[in-house]
């Protein structure tokens, strides 16, 4: 805290009686506080916003409608506990609390039927699986399998066909998913198929069936084909892991054709409509710029009822379906400022449930009543935020060391300089990628005064298969050099204080933060890690056993430890914490199943014996991710003063 600001928080503790000369006194150092504001630079024209203020939960999430197009249902907050309300949109009165957990939260739901919805208060995979099955009038809940330790994963659609739900479960080899039906009157789930060919993926035609299935080894994938359930597959398509078509749903009318986003023999993923008993395969959406995002589809109705693309900048919506475009123009002419995704509808477009949000404007969750024409709030997504002035997100590109044309996002501070102190904030992934929208993070570490700089560096998804290629075998290669040369862009540009730059991140972004500690010393000043990798050796060889079968695209992502033991030590942190000068703040969850904790341990204590500053926190129950509110406080309560001293 700057001198003007502990001027400001004086506190007059005089009590009743002073003296006039007191009084005079208290007054005229009162002028001098006031006159010391208002010359204390322009740092301080800019509210200070509370932590908490940032990382603020919404009170309702996770809506869903139901079939009939009549209730939304949503996960809500009470007795401190996530528990599953519902509205009703045409008898408000009606309106609800549906489950009344006290001691362990709804993790998720969707409705299987109008009238039932399905929910499990399961944590994570160490817990034991719970599913139950609550009817929304009685509000009578019951198991729908009994509580077990194996995983489950749910096939599309979730929801009942002939009243029973399709799902894989690892029951009988803890690698392998089989197919079942679970019925939803609680009797227990049905063998469907033994998975023999290391099927991962599973597509149910419109009437239930599964005709559809992708196995992989991870390398190869192989699509097949079948007539009907109980006849033999056959293979008709085989890809790999970069050029591959992913199913989105069946096509209504067909049994065999079905919607999917495909890159085979071109770089950006389109829409396509493909039948695969015959092969014929029909382009439906492109975008020359961009990979089109795995959403749009709406089984219910057997088609595609928008398509959206994520560009260097804004999120992009093309609504596909007539009846749902003339509802979205209307929304968009009443929130022309806003980017507008859609959450959730049903079949005839009764309800319509979607988000609003800008970069500055954490937006809020709202729904459209087609027998109302009335638009309606759901929750605003952070109140505590509301008519605060927060700083835009711009879109930048730049080119790397090689040539290649690399985007990203840069935010300033809301008061201007001739130079900021800039916080890179890597993503996570690498297959994955920041997006133009409200960043809380992004957010809190501007108002602190930092320009915030992201990059969507060389592996990152989104911007077509090569891209994507270009980041294999290249953590802490080219991957590290197009985030360093952003930086260099920055110092160049005259926007960076080539002398008070920080890198942060998380799981990739940290481990991408502690190789720059370990082999950037002269571009940064200091690092933060979360849940960063520091063994890659390691890394690989905590990969849950569900995950095994793709071991060996991880080998062509990361590289092969058996084979390439050189490459793992040269990348890996934990090989050369001796050179490590700069300060670091490092963060770890005792739940994390990526990250070795002995690793971590041996990596601090390496820093800490070579006379290094390194600041570790280990919280104990959190995982990848911090979740529980006192430890988000704590956690950017410790970045604020980590920057604050090192930058």
């Amino acid at each position: 805290m700057n001198k003007c600001n502990k001027i400001l928080i004086f506190e007059d503790k005089s009590r009743g009686g002073l003296k006039l000369m007191k009084v005079i006194v208290n007054l005229m150092f009162l002028c001098v506080v006031i006159i010391s504001f208002c010359n204390c630079g322009d740092r301080d024209k800019v509210k200070t916003i509370p932590i908490q203020d940032f990382f603020v939960k919404p009170e309702r999430t996770s809506f869903k409608v139901s079939p009939d197009g009549r209730r939304i249902a949503y996960i809500g907050v009470e007795d401190h506990c996530r528990n599953i309300f519902i509205l009703d949109t045409e008898i408000p009165d009606s309106s609800k609390q549906l489950t009344y957990e006290k001691h362990i939260n709804v993790q998720y739901f969707f409705w299987a039927t109008s009238d039932s919805i399905v929910y499990s208060n399961s944590h994570s995979n160490k817990d034991s699986l719970r599913l139950f099955i609550i009817d929304i009038h009685t509000e009578k809940s019951t198991y729908l399998i009994p509580p077990a330790q194996h995983e489950l994963r749910w096939v599309s659609p979730t929801h009942a066909i002939d009243g029973k739900i399709l799902a894989q479960l690892n029951v009988r080899d803890s690698t392998i998913f089989d197919l079942y039906r679970i019925p939803l009157n609680g009797k227990g789930p049905e063998l469907v198929e033994l998975n023999t060919q290391r099927m991962g993926t599973w597509v149910a035609s419109m009437d239930g069936q599964v005709r559809l299935a992708i196995s992989s080894d991870s390398i190869q994938d192989k699509i097949w084909y079948r007539d009907n359930e109980g006849e033999p597959f056959r293979n008709v398509l085989n890809t790999d892991f970069i050029s591959t078509i992913i199913p989105l749903g069946p096509a209504k009318g067909s049994n065999s054709s079905f919607y999917g986003l495909s890159n085979i023999g071109k770089d950006k993923s389109g829409l396509v409509l493909m039948d695969f008993k015959t092969g014929d395969q029909q382009v439906l959406v492109d975008n020359e710029k961009a990979d089109l995002n795995k959403e749009g589809y709406l089984f219910s109705k057997g088609e595609m009822i928008y398509t959206s693309v994520s560009t260097e900048d804004r999120k992009e919506i093309n609504v596909l379906n007539d009846k749902l475009k003339s509802i979205y123009q209307e929304i968009q002419r009443k929130y022309a400022d806003y980017n507008i995704d859609l959450i959730d509808v049903d079949e005839n477009f009764n309800l319509v449930v979607f988000k609003i949000y800008t970069d500055v404007d954490p937006g809020q969750v709202l729904y459209y009543s087609a027998k109302s024409g009335e638009i309606k709030e759901l929750v605003a997504i952070n109140p505590s935020l509301k008519n605060i002035e927060l700083s835009p997100m711009q879109a930048v590109s730049y080119f790397s060391r090689d040539g290649k044309l690399i985007n990203g996002f840069l935010t300033y501070p809301l008061i201007k300089k001739d130079k900021y102190p800039v916080v890179v904030l890597v993503h996570d992934g690498p297959n994955s990628r920041d997006n133009w929208g409200f960043n809380q993070e992004v957010q809190f570490l501007a108002n602190r005064g930092y320009a915030v700089f992201q990059v969507n560096y060389r592996g990152s998804t989104g911007f077509g298969k090569e891209f994507v290629k270009e980041g294999y075998k290249q953590w802490g290669g080219e991957i590290q050099n197009d985030i360093s040369d952003g930086v260099s862009w920055l110092i160049h540009q005259g926007i960076a204080d080539k002398d008070r730059v920080a890198i942060m991140g998380t799981g990739f972004g940290g481990y991408s933060a502690l190789y720059a500690a370990c082999f950037n010393p002269t571009l940064y000043k200091c690092a933060i890690s979360s849940s960063g990798y520091t063994n890659l050796f390691t890394y690989l060889k905590e990969i849950p056993p569900f995950y095994q079968q793709y071991l060996q695209m991880y080998y062509k992502i990361i590289g092969d430890p058996s084979k390439e033991s050189d490459l793992f030590k040269a990348i890996s942190p934990l090989f050369h914490a001796e050179k490590i000068k700069m300060p670091i703040l490092m963060f770890q969850g005792g739940r994390d199943r990526y990250n070795s904790i002995t690793d971590i341990n041996q990596f601090v204590q390496k820093v800490k014996n070579n006379g290094g500053n390194i600041k570790y926190t280990f919280f104990e129950e959190e995982g990848r991710r911090i979740r529980k509110e006192e430890n988000i406080i704590l956690y950017y309560q410790q970045v604020e003063d980590f920057l604050s001293r090192n930058l």
